[in-house]
């Protein structure tokens, strides 16, 4: 008879499935919120004391487990356009770690503990770090691309503008390339409506998307311009964009940056209403 510690086993899948969804996430590209992936990781492990309580063996079905695996993903990343492709990542990462582990017992390693398509208590720690660091130089060859797009993650960010001030959640995007032509530093991109409490008067959507007409009606602000940028299906648009006092993302500060104005949201569901990309303090 075999005896499952229920402490062990949470801790061991809790710590797993954190790193697991952590690794979706970069090779994904996906944004990065810590507290959501903990989250995330606390389902799995769970899922994985569940399936050793009496009468719950249907747990361990393969639909059971793909609906499991899709559900702490869904919490841990949300919905967006990038859920598919966080989904896919961690299959990949877990089937990756899961193969690590049963190759290396195959071959002979102590220790190694798969019961119930869990991570038993009983796996040795050097199985366990070999495997994953194997699985993730596997699976990160798969998903290079996704990678190339850099470090994203949610943090808080604090502008000023003459004494004004708006708080609102930043996605820290290192992959972001927006630049500003006439100094070569980075650019924060900001949603219209968040920004308008910095503003004298507040810009509405239909004045953001003439950025020229616009820009016209606030001559003599020296503090507004015009940027240009590329995107998917936009060949050479053009942004108003205002320099701010001061921008504190995180724990760095920047100042003098100029913000351009969306005006449109930035994310699908709202959880980050800028963009910040690599920039200079």
């Amino acid at each position: 008879m075999t005896v499952v510690y229920i402490d062990s086993l949470f801790l061991l899948n809790l710590i797993v499935d954190y790193l697991l969804l952590l690794g979706a996430a970069r090779l994904s590209g996906a944004a990065l919120c810590r507290p959501r992936l903990a989250l995330g990781a606390a389902l799995g492990a769970v899922y994985a004391c569940a399936v050793f309580l009496p009468g719950l063996g249907f747990l361990v079905h393969p639909a059971v487990e793909l609906a499991m695996a899709g559900a702490m993903v869904l919490l841990a990343f949300g919905g967006g356009r990038r859920l598919l492709r966080s989904f896919l990542a961690f299959l990949a990462l877990a089937c990756a770690l899961g193969g690590g582990v049963l190759a290396l017992s195959l071959m002979g390693a102590r220790g190694v503990g798969l019961e119930r398509g869990v991570l038993s208590p009983r796996v040795d720690l050097g199985v366990l770090l070999l495997s994953a660091a194997g699985c993730y130089a596997a699976a990160s060859l798969v998903f290079r691309r996704g990678m190339a797009h850099g470090v994203r993650e949610l943090v808080p960010a604090v502008l000023t503008l003459e004494r004004r001030q708006v708080t609102l959640t930043a996605l820290l995007d290192t992959g972001n390339t927006l630049t500003d032509p006439a100094t070569g530093r980075g650019v924060l991109v900001v949603e219209g409506e968040k920004a308008a409490p910095l503003l004298d008067t507040p810009l509405g959507e239909a004045q953001l998307r003439d950025p020229v007409g616009t820009l016209a009606g606030l001559e003599g602000n020296g503090r507004f311009r015009l940027l240009p940028y590329q995107a998917v299906g936009v060949e050479c648009g053009l942004l108003l964009a205002v320099r701010l006092d001061r921008a504190r993302v995180g724990e760095r500060e920047y100042r003098g940056v100029l913000a351009a104005l969306s005006p449109t949201r930035l994310s699908d569901g709202g959880t980050y209403s800028a963009l910040v990309g690599a920039m200079e303090t």
